[in-house]
């Protein structure tokens, strides 16, 4: 744990994008390639950064899945199998940031995110053709709850949220997206509680393992909280053909920047 001075300006900075940063991890996901730069630009250092980051996030993460409350009703049972899942991928996800280098996931990152944005925007069809494809096969239309398949993926998704998270909101949604039998904001509701979960349990390791920013966590927290509501308020009023397009849109930006990075 560490103290770090800011100036005036490099504080609001941090506080801004926070806001931004909840804002869109509600309503897509993303919302670390805000933080992050910003964190860096302050002077810390990149590992320093990511867990001050993810530990000023878990707030607004929070503050996101409050938002999305009423299309949360009925997917206690769903959030509690997923959320298992998430919470060890995690873990895991955190722990391997302190002990592995980023080299292995520069790589694979921006092609797990192109082929989320890929389920996402061909979600309607792909979901319709694997329905009919399991009902020729003997009337079955498939486990409701995306089985085996779902959770080893949101598995993987989590322990890469853990370890970055930067667009794990889009991986989630793609894979729910395809996978489960629901509409798009219900699935984004399940998306901000796990990616809460997610950011939780790496947050509690790091507060002991891991050097961390007090300030840059404390402007991103009440920040990010602010960021949470507002993302609520917009993207659960945006229809899915819209709220697809944002997605694609902000999961692209993401591509460009790890690709820069």
């Amino acid at each position: 744990m560490s103290v770090f001075s800011m100036s005036l300006w490099e504080a609001l900075a941090v506080f801004a994008a926070g806001v931004g940063a909840g804002t869109i991890n509600t309503i897509v996901g993303s919302g670390t390639l805000i933080t992050f730069p910003v964190l860096l630009a302050t002077g810390l250092s990149p590992v320093t950064a990511n867990v001050s980051n993810t530990l000023g996030l878990v707030p607004g993460s929070i503050s996101g899945a409050i938002g999305y409350r009423e299309e949360l009703r009925g997917q206690r049972a769903r959030v509690l199998r997923l959320g298992a899942v998430s919470l060890v991928g995690g873990l895991a996800g955190a722990v391997l940031l302190l002990a592995l280098p980023s080299d292995s996931f520069d790589t694979i990152v921006p092609v797990l995110i192109g082929l989320a944005l890929v389920l996402v925007v061909f979600q309607p069809r792909l979901a319709a053709a694997l329905r009919k494809r399991q009902e020729a096969a003997g009337g079955d239309t498939g486990h409701p709850d995306g089985g085996p398949a779902l959770l080893t993926g949101m598995l993987l998704s989590s322990a890469y949220g853990g370890y970055f998270g930067a667009a794990q909101g889009v991986l989630y949604l793609g894979l729910m997206g395809l996978l489960l039998r629901e509409d798009l904001q219900r699935i984004n509701a399940v998306k901000n509680v796990l990616a809460a979960m997610v950011n939780g349990i790496a947050a509690v390791f790091f507060l002991f393992v891991a050097e961390f920013d007090w300030t840059a966590v404390l402007l991103i927290a009440v920040g990010s909280t602010i960021g949470g509501q507002i993302g609520a308020k917009v993207g659960r009023r945006l229809p899915p053909t819209v709220l697809r397009g944002i997605i694609v849109t902000v999961g692209t930006i993401a591509i460009v920047q790890l690709l820069i990075r």
